[in-house]
């Protein structure tokens, strides 16, 4: 399927500009802090991070943001978009077709 093969190839895209934006900012300060989902979140648009956690307390589950959404946004960007980036890439691979007369 096209489209899954899309979406990982954006994840694993995203996941090389942050690898090269935690490299650049590794230079230019000496230490080397890769920056978190939260945090690249927040950056590119608080507004829409507000949001969803506002829709996540009040209408869906209170307790899913806290432990679980919390936790994700603490991890490295780069693990959260590059490790969905390589699953989707897989699973949606080509495979070479079957040729024969038994193809299952």
């Amino acid at each position: 399927m096209i489209v899954g093969r899309v979406i990982g190839w954006i994840f694993l895209i995203a996941a090389v500009a942050v690898l090269v934006r935690d490299i650049s900012a590794w230079l230019g300060t000496g230490d080397f802090v890769m920056i978190t989902a939260g945090e690249l979140w927040f950056t590119l648009d608080n507004g829409s991070l507000n949001l969803v956690q506002a829709v996540t307390q009040r209408y869906v589950l209170p307790s899913l943001w806290d432990p679980v959404i919390v936790t994700i946004l603490l991890w490295p960007a780069l693990l959260v978009l590059g490790v969905p980036g390589i699953i989707l890439t897989w699973v949606f691979r080509r495979r070479p077709r079957k040729t024969g007369i038994f193809r299952s």
